[in-house]
């Protein structure tokens, strides 16, 4: 049965490829969205690890283009200026919790390249634990894999 599951998945997943996977694509959004806010400044250099870490996935790459991708990127950024738009690309973020752990990992990594381009701020700490939290992923180990980034305060 595993290998008739695989199978499934395999298949799933391509035509995820071709057609988009919207939720996938507005969780990375909102995620990033919300490190780039964060700390009160939209920076070019975040935006372009954002874009850069949406287009390096195989199923965005595939399904959207960069001005779509930028487009739904400002209109997350907007968002992420008020309390109420922050808890709306958490709730998009949470959407994919239930996702495969590989998808979920890599929304909450492309929100740590978005803030590690001056290096990750206390706040931007704390987005990236509300941003875990909603994922259910481990920020800390995530952080540490990763030889790019210094340890979470």
């Amino acid at each position: 049965m595993g290998l008739l599951q695989d199978l499934a998945g395999r298949i799933a997943d391509g035509i995820a490829a071709l057609t988009g996977d919207r939720v996938l694509m507005q969780a990375m959004v909102a995620a990033a969205a919300n490190v780039i806010v964060a700390d009160g400044e939209v920076d070019d250099e975040e935006i372009e690890a954002a874009l850069a870490g949406m287009r390096a996935n195989p199923v965005l790459e595939k399904a959207y283009g960069t001005l779509t991708l930028e487009g739904e990127l400002f209109e997350g950024i907007e968002r992420a200026r008020s309390r109420t738009g922050r808890a709306e690309n958490l709730h998009r973020v949470a959407a994919i919790a239930d996702r495969a752990v590989e998808q979920r990992n890599s929304a909450f990594l492309i929100a740590a390249d978005v803030a590690d381009q001056a290096g990750i701020s206390e706040i931007e700490h704390r987005a990236h634990d509300e941003i875990a939290a909603a994922l259910t992923v481990d920020k800390t180990a995530l952080l540490a894999a990763s030889p790019a980034y210094p340890r979470p305060a």
